[in-house]
């Protein structure tokens, strides 16, 4: 069997327990390990694709910004960047999210039965995807995608809808992390300075203060 068209087959706790062809997995419905790549810009917009019309299931509906299976022996991690750059031609930094099983029946007698990995990342600049695999993108905000989505549900591939909103969850979680953990790198360290005695203020010119009779500039604390 060709390594590209063996998928891995798992339990719902994501253990392997072989392999088997792509299309039998889909006509058997069977249980197989797959991901999503959800990826945003600066401005919270996700990336999304259409899929290529001529794809085995789910053809010219919208999806997230990469979806697909690794190979036998293949590390989720390293199969979504090597699909992130066959299918959109780039790459970037990828955080593992959360992961999810979910079965859903869909065109042409098939059967979607996968343990979906979902990654997270960012990106600056615009995608080149390949033409046998996405008919086109567009960078969508949220709130928008949120709206057309209930309105067409029919648009969308069946994952998307489940993964989305922990995607996003997810994501604005992982960047404010990544943004405290680089304020915290960037910001000087807090530096105590011990207070002179003769810096402090005698009880009479704290009443001084109080009273409003002397303004606590106007004091003198060189008293050396």
């Amino acid at each position: 069997m060709a390594a590209s068209s063996a998928l891995v087959l798992v339990d719902e706790q994501d253990h392997e327990i072989g392999t088997a062809d792509k299309l039998q997995v889909h006509l058997d419905g069977a249980l197989h390990r797959a991901f999503s790549v959800f990826v945003f810009d600066d401005a919270g917009r996700l990336l999304l694709q259409r899929r290529a019309r001529h794809k085995y299931h789910s053809g010219g509906l919208w999806t997230n910004t990469c979806c697909s299976h690794p190979r036998p022996g293949e590390p989720v991690l390293a199969a979504a960047h090597r699909r992130l750059r066959e299918e959109m031609g780039f790459d970037c930094a990828l955080v593992p999210c959360f992961g999810f099983v979910y079965r859903a029946h869909l065109d042409g007698g098939l059967i979607e039965h996968e343990y979906d990995h979902v990654l997270v990342g960012r990106f600056h600049g615009s995608p080149a995807p390949h033409p046998d695999e996405v008919d086109d993108w567009s960078w969508q905000p949220i709130s928008r995608l949120r709206h057309d989505v209930a309105a067409r549900p029919e648009r969308y591939t069946v994952w998307f809808h489940i993964a989305l909103d922990r995607a996003v969850a997810g994501a604005a979680a992982i960047i404010e992390e990544a943004q405290m953990e680089t304020s915290n790198e960037l910001d000087p360290p807090i530096v105590q300075t011990p207070v002179e005695e003769s810096d402090l203020l005698s009880d009479d010119e704290l009443e001084q203060v109080a009273g409003g009779l002397i303004e606590p500039w106007a004091i003198d604390l060189d008293r050396g």
